[in-house]
């Protein structure tokens, strides 16, 4: 069983997050020659204030 687990800031919307959920599972099904039923997917958000490259907190980048 596929398990894809997409970490993401926070802020998309639900009709993006539904069309993600879509390709991914239709991709998997067909690369891995595996049934939709199989695939499973979680979507982890994260607010700005949690989450930093290059030293700095997304929140504090302008």
């Amino acid at each position: 069983m596929p398990i894809i687990n997409v970490k993401m800031l926070e802020g998309r919307s639900i009709e993006q997050k539904r069309e993600l959920a879509e390709v991914l599972t239709r991709e998997t099904v067909r690369i891995l020659n595996t049934k939709p039923e199989a695939v499973e997917m979680v979507i982890e958000e994260y607010p700005r204030t949690n989450w930093a490259s290059a030293g700095l907190l997304y929140s504090d980048k302008k």
